[in-house]
């Protein structure tokens, strides 16, 4: 059998708001992408910051692992010599090609040929639209020269990322604002700004897979899509919490794996993806990583699910050093330093639906945080001085600490140096952020 072309299309701070996850927005292509392959509805990322997150999809290591711990553009990147996703491709045949966006660095070198991408296609803005154009030029040329090389692309796309004043809202009637989020006028103008974000990528989404079919590639190729965290909305994308963590995925298969309309419920997060794609490929796994494969769910074959994983944020915009553990019932988070209860990246702190709820947020954080995901999922009570849970608390702390000592966690040696984004600064003389 001829090695599987893949495409992986990764767009920006999508979370799971699409209609195939059950929200209330029409993504009719990406619906359609789950209902003729498999969708993976507990999926989540380690980390819910950009750069970080997008680290630990190229390695399968985890943030303080693979050393991307907070934004590539303030300074932040992964350690030398570290294998990733495109160079381990690369070793096994493939040509590796990268459109449009990435926010990713090696030993300070922030250029895509360092992550081991032989082809860079640099697109201005990085919108959808763009993007797709270039992957069109790619794909038609392929077919023009009849070049059937096994090729493994990064398609990057700016949307869903802040700011979406650009895109058209809905009627505000029919806006489903986030149970975490208040019900007002202002939220629901930027929720819906946001789903005609959501919809461009959408669009996108059939264009590429209308390409596939049009240059006779579908039949022998993977189309991923997927996205690095949870939505840029208050109380989600900065936030262990599990609308910060959750991610979509979904994948079609090549035309000759029949496995169509498939949900997989399995607790996966995005450490595993890369040995899952490698595998897919033929090609080596690196020793030593995070994430384990979850091929046999692909090709219905014996699997154990993961019981837990771990999850982290040390910097974005501010610093917010946090390190937790989810199960499948439980979530422990570690607040390591004095701050908000909340934490919300500049873009959103700025935002309709950030003003809305700076009050209710910026107020202290607690130095430990246990959830019952089963009886509270949205995670509003704390459960770490309830007598009943010690038990719980104390396995799941315990289970953190081992994990912070084995991966020498820089943390377990105080602050982690980092930049603050400027535009903090001004909010800070004005008094508009927590206050200790």
């Amino acid at each position: 059998m001829e090695k599987p072309n893949i495409i992986m299309v990764i767009s920006h701070d999508t979370g799971r708001h699409l209609g195939s996850y059950g929200r209330k927005v029409a993504t009719p292509e990406l619906s359609r992408m789950a209902e003729e392959g498999i969708q993976f509805d507990n999926y989540f990322c380690t980390q819910p910051q950009c750069s970080p997150s997008r680290g630990s999809i190229l390695t399968g290591q985890y943030g303080h692992n693979h050393g991307l711990m907070g934004l590539t553009h303030l300074g932040h990147t992964m350690k030398s010599g570290i294998r990733t996703l495109p160079s381990e491709m690369k070793r096994a045949g493939y040509s590796t090609w990268l459109f449009g966006f990435f926010h990713e660095s090696i030993a300070g070198v922030y250029e895509g040929e360092k992550l081991g991408y032989e082809h860079v296609v640099k697109v201005p803005g990085n919108a959808a639209a763009n993007v797709t154009d270039e992957l069109e030029k790619f794909l038609t040329g392929r077919m023009e020269a009849g070049d059937d090389a096994p090729f493994y692309a990064s398609v990057g796309f700016e949307e869903t990322h802040r700011p979406f004043d650009a895109f058209e809202p809905g009627p505000l009637e029919e806006i489903q604002v986030p149970p975490y989020l208040p019900d007002t006028k202002e939220v629901r103008e930027d929720v819906a700004r946001f789903q005609g974000s959501v919809k461009e990528l959408d669009q996108a989404i059939g264009r590429i897979r209308m390409l596939l079919e049009d240059t006779r590639l579908d039949g022998n190729t993977l189309l991923i899509y997927t996205t690095d965290h949870g939505i840029a909305f208050p109380g989600a994308k900065g936030t262990l919490s599990d609308a910060g963590l959750e991610t979509a995925l979904i994948m079609k298969l090549p035309n000759g794996m029949d496995r169509k309309g498939i949900r997989q419920n399995e607790l996966l997060c995005n450490i595993d993806l890369m040995p899952t794609l490698l595998e897919f490929a033929g090609a080596e796994v690196p020793a030593g990583i995070d994430g384990k494969s979850f091929l046999p769910l692909i090709t219905e074959e014996s699997y154990t699910e993961r019981t837990h994983f771990f999850c982290e944020m040390t910097w974005h915009d501010r610093y917010h050093p946090m390190r937790g553990v989810r199960t499948a019932k439980f979530k422990y988070i570690r607040n390591f330093e004095d701050g908000p209860k909340v934490f919300l990246p500049f873009d959103i702190h700025e935002s309709l639906s950030g003003q809305a709820v700076r009050e209710a947020f910026y107020v202290p954080n607690a130095k430990e945080e246990l959830y019952n995901l089963e009886a509270d999922p949205l995670e509003h009570s704390n459960l770490a001085e309830s007598s009943e849970h010690q038990h719980v608390l104390k396995r799941l702390r315990s289970e953190v600490e081992r994990w912070m000592i084995e991966t020498k966690d820089p943390l377990l040696s105080g602050p982690v140096k980092g930049e603050e984004a400027e535009e903090w600064k001004k909010e800070i003389r004005d008094g508009n952020v927590y206050k200790p």
